[in-house]
């Protein structure tokens, strides 16, 4: 078994330094504090540093701690994928000691030895159907990285999206795509480009007000397509939902109103063939909400389990719950930490 970043960091002697503000920096900061562990400071890129404060800390650049510490374990406290970042976090793992810590997007628990060793058998079990063997890299490079924090097991397992469609995901000229997490129309260009707007018919939900405008102006030029501003969950109704522009946005109790809609009621007299949701850690309940179209249609889907601890485990189970005959991959695409990976059912 890898270490578990977190009893190593109890027994750490360098000083620990975080790298980033906001929402992971605040998870992470609980999750030390609940086990003993301090800190030593915070550190922000330049352009982000003046002046400010994050939990009582000054916040500085790396060089001033460098300058002051020489070595440091350095803890990533946000998620990237744009290259220049990704370049910045390469030169400072250069130097030191650098962890990116695996904490849920949403809800308990973390995905730590206790964790593992408590679901093993479910683990395994997933293991042994995935159909291919980069699926089975990428399955134990991602839970490797998740246990020990270190991003060389992201990097082990990096794939590119149009080695999907030429693997596996075989996309024809006819799909009904039905799009859940639409945000501003980036997975919808995406799939026009691969069918070269050769489709049935587009479906995309996106709840979020700021991201569905996005996608209205960014589809205004495709036909056959339906926008749906609504969050999708099991069954149809109402929900309050966080409005935040982007990857922050989320079912919240003290959210906007807006109305919720299943799978199952969007798909009802469609033939849907293929299936995409990345839906802020609702996978779940969006599976519940289409176990008819599941289990009737059998569309191709591509679900994101990276929001969750439990994601891993839970979403397979949940699709072959409803049908046994799926293949199942599984796909990382860069990000650090180990967000943009997704199960694939064929």
């Amino acid at each position: 078994m890898l270490n578990d970043l977190w009893k190593y960091l109890k027994d750490c002697k360098k000083p620990i330094v975080l790298y980033g503000m906001g929402n992971g920096a605040d998870k992470i900061i609980t999750v030390l504090e609940s086990r003993g562990i301090n800190i030593s400071g915070v550190f922000a890129s330049d352009g982000f540093v003046r002046d400010k404060y994050f939990h009582g800390f000054k916040i500085h650049n790396y060089s001033y701690f460098k300058e002051k510490y020489g070595e440091m374990a350095v803890l990533v406290c946000f998620g990237s994928n744009r290259p220049e970042v990704i370049e910045n976090i390469n030169l400072i793992a250069s130097e030191q000691e650098l962890y990116a810590p695996d904490v849920p997007v949403y809800g308990d628990g973390l995905f730590d030895t206790e964790y593992v060793n408590k679901n093993k058998l479910r683990i395994e079990k997933i293991y042994s159907l995935l159909a291919d063997d980069i699926s089975r890299l990428t399955f134990e490079s991602v839970i490797k990285y998740r246990l020990s924090g270190d991003i060389k097991y992201l990097y082990e397992c990096e794939a590119e999206q149009s080695e999907v469609y030429g693997d596996f995901l075989r996309i024809g000229d006819c799909e009904a795509f039905l799009d859940l997490g639409a945000y501003n129309g980036d997975t919808v260009k995406e799939f026009c480009d691969i069918t070269e707007n050769r489709y049935r018919h587009i479906y995309a939900v996106e709840p979020d007000k700021k991201s569905f405008k996005k996608l209205k102006d960014n589809t205004s030029n495709l036909q056959n397509i339906t926008l749906y501003n609504a969050c999708v969950s099991s069954g149809d109704g109402i929900k309050r939902f966080a409005m935040r522009g982007g990857r922050n946005s989320a079912l919240s109790s003290d959210g906007d109103t807006i109305p919720s809609i299943s799978v199952d009621a969007i798909a009802k007299d469609k033939n849907i063939t293929l299936l995409k949701a990345d839906v802020e850690g609702e996978e779940l309940n969006m599976l519940a909400g289409a176990k008819n179209t599941i289990m009737q249609k059998k569309p191709k889907m591509k679900i994101a389990c990276y929001h969750r601890t439990g994601d891993f485990t839970d979403i397979p189970e949940a699709v072959l719950k409803i049908r046994d005959d799926y293949k199942i991959y599984m796909r990382h695409f860069r990000y650090i930490p180990a967000w943009d990976t997704y199960y694939y059912f064929v």
